[in-house]
């Protein structure tokens, strides 16, 4: 019997008519509810590491749009968090954190990150019995790359120059630390599909700054270890890789991870992301900003997707998170079109 978890069957391979639907970020600032429920928690790590504040919000767009799947709330620097790296939310400044020096990476210790993260696999747990059944679970983390960029810098920044500038002068210790970062990284994966996860996705959205040496080297090389690290415990894993950014050095990027679908941001070309679709799952692509212009341009936006991936494997998604901005509205137009669809 066929999996009624469409995303589930899409990431097999299949192609469905119309493609399952979710949003990265769906959870988030542009939902009034979310903010109720944020305003509730003390600070956005409290909200990651509440379990009853962290379902309620994974469960609000999938309450109010009916997407394939929900993805677990959390965010990606819970792993340095974990590792005690000071991590902290301070708003109108995003994530901050003490940076790393190059002869701090050794004393990494990972050995108490689980109970760390406990509350984490708790809010997968519940979420899985909470959700209606036909509705895939999405785990996540941040990839090695992306989450060492900010524990290096100690923020975000617009090139990553601090983490590109350490890597260049300190290579053995930064070998060190992409490699304490995937197995850790692996690890929660693993606790996440035990816990009840469907399904994990990689995000490495700092992807976009590295020449095609870097990509290889800090990129593939630490998501294809997470990818083995991973199937090691769960044969069957189904694992998403998004690198935003990346172009065409996305082209054998599912090849060289092992990933079984590659998420492509909205400025892959149709040539590429077809190519790309060829050799199986692809999600995305829309750009954000269509949902926050609306009408005429979110029909638009969301058609050429359909139009140039829809006959293939595709989990429709935007090519980024939604924005604050997006109204609610829109989004109920854009998941009302997609399901309006039956193919060419």
């Amino acid at each position: 019997m066929k999996s009624e978890r469409k995303v589930l069957r899409v990431l097999d391979g299949e192609r469905l008519s119309p493609p399952p639907i979710w949003l990265m970020r769906q959870a988030g600032r542009h939902l009034p509810e979310y903010r109720e429920t944020r305003a509730s928690a003390n600070g956005f790590l409290d909200l990651c590491y509440t379990p009853d504040l962290a379902v309620e919000v994974t469960l609000q767009p999938i309450r109010r749009y009916g997407f394939d799947a929900a993805i677990l709330f959390s965010d990606i620097l819970v792993i340095p968090d974990a590792l005690d790296r000071d991590v902290r939310f301070e708003e109108g400044r995003g994530p901050l954190l003490t940076p790393i020096g190059a002869d701090e990476i050794a004393a990494l210790d990972p050995s108490g990150m689980h109970s760390h993260l406990a509350p984490v696999y708790e809010t997968v747990s519940r979420l899985r019995r909470e959700l209606p059944d036909p509705t895939t679970l999405l785990g996540f983390c941040g990839a090695p790359w992306t989450v060492a960029t900010y524990m290096i810098a100690g923020h975000g920044t617009p090139d990553q120059a601090p983490a590109r500038l350490f890597a260049m002068r300190h290579p053995d210790e930064f070998a060190k630390l992409l490699a304490l970062l995937a197995d850790a990284s692996a690890d929660y994966l693993i606790r996440q599909l035990d816990a009840g996860a469907d399904a994990v996705q990689i995000f490495d959205s700092w992807a976009s700054v590295l020449g095609e040496t870097e990509f290889d080297l800090y990129s593939v090389r630490p998501v294809q270890r997470m990818v083995e690290r991973v199937r090691a415990a769960h044969p069957e894993a189904r694992i998403i890789g998004f690198a935003k950014g990346a172009g065409v050095l996305l082209e054998d990027y599912r090849q060289r991870t092992k990933v079984d679908c590659v998420g492509l941001d909205w400025t892959v070309p149709r040539s590429l992301a077809r190519k790309i679709q060829q050799d199986g799952a692809v999600q995305g692509n829309l750009d954000p900003m269509r949902v926050v212009a609306g009408g005429t341009a979110l029909d638009e936006g969301v058609d050429r997707v359909l139009a140039d991936l829809g006959d293939g494997p595709l989990i429709f998604n935007l090519g980024h998170g939604i924005t604050p901005q997006a109204d609610p509205a829109s989004v109920v137009r854009l998941v009302e079109r997609v399901r309006r669809w039956s193919g060419a």
